[in-house]
């Protein structure tokens, strides 16, 4: 076979490294966005943060044009002229320009001071502060403190005190009788409830703690003792029958009831709070829904002034291997920009798409796919999709992550269609509404959807009414 060349003329994609960068950045939520970069800027010396301080400085001639220019993911910037330029530390004395404790301002009142949250105990923390109070024997204490240790975060005790005295050295000869006394002792102290071993006895507890001119407070301790499941399943029927009472006893006892707390350690728990920072605002301006960036999510980038002037001189010897820094440096920044813009653009498209969402709330909203929005913009889907992701929308009801405002459809009789989000607005607008003697069931519900036009399953109904948290029709009777 004789070789021979040919040319071929052919179309391919390549993912060069600012591509994937910018992908990269573009499916990142704000917090991992800020991680990234917190990694590029003690990678990359030519890269700093232009925060307030650096903005105040003022700009610096550029000698060559674009080679020293300040670049920045800010939308815009206003340098101030009294501010020490970047790189040289202010003339600061630090022991007689920082206030003194106690100090006063230059008009005379008291220096403010931020204030700090305070700590809070731990359950254990707070249950050990109390025992130190007690006039309790060493040997009774020691025993308390075990079953302290011994709780979970509701505050229950999580192990059997036969398990407990197991664990106990033997020498010390800890009896169950003793250990009884103990979680008396235990139980006394506050929370109310602390200390039980299931959810009875801590509403028991906490019965027996009240007043006895308590309405209904014999009738509620019956029932958490003997008949719990049945108030947890509704039936009233039983629970008249078995208690021989009337409604409004057992409506008093059951208010009592769940005006306890089933989960007294849950005061003293760690709850990490997770702060939310949007990356769109939406304000009603004249009329009409403005979108906007949020400044505070936005990373303020440029390239370092000082390395900029070293690049400058052609003859220095770390020209070389600065310069591909300054280049990714340069990727960085516009690839940050580029994604705050492609932002932009897509929770405008959506505020256009959603603008009865805005003026109504819920009920209003309209089906929404991402292949509506892709089109509109010009952008791949998978792109949108990226876009949507942990990325967050502040509006006057509430703040929202843009996936929000995409959902399923459902065909009504009029060859329209509805949205999945309204039809769950609607069923907890129909749910709120209903008698408590006489709920809506999943079919009753469809039926009345159907009047209004809107053809829906009984089977998905039941769906949404559960991804709504909204009990069964059984389980939302009241007296």
């Amino acid at each position: 076979m004789k070789q021979t060349l040919q040319l071929k003329l052919s179309q391919q994609l390549t993912l060069t490294p600012q591509l994937q960068q910018s992908i990269r950045l573009l499916q990142l939520s704000t917090l991992e966005l800020n991680q990234e970069l917190e990694k590029f800027l003690m990678e990359n010396p030519l890269l700093e943060r232009d925060d307030a301080e650096a903005e105040a400085e003022p700009a610096a001639p550029p000698h060559n044009g674009a080679e020293h220019e300040v670049y920045t993911a800010s939308a815009s910037e206003a340098p101030a002229d009294d501010a020490a330029p970047s790189g040289e530390a202010a003339d600061i004395d630090w022991f007689t320009d920082a206030p003194s404790a106690g100090a006063r301002r230059d008009d005379g009142e008291e220096a403010e001071y931020p204030q700090l949250a305070a700590c809070t105990p731990t359950l254990g923390e707070y249950l050990l502060g109390q025992l130190a109070l007690t006039q309790l024997a060493a040997r009774d204490k020691s025993l308390v403190t075990a079953l302290i240790g011994a709780l979970d975060e509701g505050g229950y005790l999580s192990q059997s005190l036969e398990e407990i005295a197991e664990m106990l050295p033997q020498e010390l000869g800890v009896g169950l009788d003793e250990l009884h006394i103990a979680l008396r002792h235990l139980q006394s102290l506050d929370p109310t409830g602390v200390g039980a071993r299931t959810p009875a006895e801590c509403l028991e507890l906490q019965l027996m703690a009240l007043p006895e001119n308590t309405a209904a407070r014999e009738l509620a301790v019956g029932i958490v003792r003997h008949n719990l499941d049945a108030l947890a399943a509704h039936d009233f029927a039983r629970l008249k029958r078995q208690l021989h009472c009337d409604d409004e006893s057992l409506r008093q006892a059951q208010h009592l009831i769940q005006s306890l707390n089933p989960h007294p350690g849950s005061e003293y728990a760690a709850n990490e709070t997770r702060y939310i920072v949007p990356d769109i605002i939406v304000r009603k301006v004249k009329n009409a829904w403005v979108t906007s960036l949020n400044p505070d999510a936005m990373p303020k980038l440029r390239i370092n002034r000082m390395y900029a002037e070293i690049l400058q001189d052609k003859h220095h010897s770390a020209v070389g291997q600065m310069s591909n820094q300054l280049q990714e440096a340069r990727w960085l920044i516009k690839n940050v920009q580029q994604r705050f813009d492609t932002i932009l653009r897509v929770g405008r498209a959506i505020v256009e798409q959603q603008r009865h969402f805005f003026d109504h709330g819920e009920v209003a909203m309209r089906p929404l796919v991402l292949r509506e929005i892709a089109e509109t913009l010009g952008l791949h889907e998978s792109t949108v999709s990226r876009v949507t992701t942990q990325k967050f929308m502040a509006t006057p009801r509430g703040i929202f992550e843009l996936k929000y405002f995409f959902g399923s459809h459902v065909a009504t009789e009029t060859g329209g269609a509805c949205s999945a989000t309204a039809i769950r607005a609607l069923l907890k607008q129909l749910v709120s509404a209903e008698d408590g003697k006489k709920p809506l069931s999943d079919n009753k519900i469809s039926r009345i959807l159907g009047e209004q036009g809107i053809v829906v399953a009984r089977r998905t109904i039941a769906k949404y009414r559960e991804s709504l948290h909204i009990p069964p029709v059984s389980l939302r009777k009241s007296l």
